[in-house]
């Protein structure tokens, strides 16, 4: 079974009226995986069309680097830095 990972994912959301940069946490097992959550999570939450979402870089966290307090309490190894 493989090892579930944290990924930041980093991009821009580019509509007609709304421009924007982003950065995303997300646990998956491959960098596929992360971008394939992050498509479903901004569309879902901010109603954006795939084709406006632009995916800059995907780069794999070590627990020490991981700053959403959500994702780092679900991270073995890194809980006992979270305050």
């Amino acid at each position: 079974m493989s090892e579930v990972k944290v990924f930041r994912v980093i991009g821009q959301i580019r509509k007609p009226n709304f421009q924007t940069e982003f950065q995303k946490e997300i646990r998956a097992l491959k960098p596929e995986d992360a971008i394939e959550k992050v498509y479903m999570e901004l569309g879902s939450k901010h109603r954006v069309k795939r084709f406006q979402i632009i995916i800059s870089r995907v780069e794999e966290l070590n627990p020490e680097e991981i700053e959403d307090v959500l994702v780092k309490k679900m991270t073995p190894g890194a809980e006992e830095s979270v305050q």
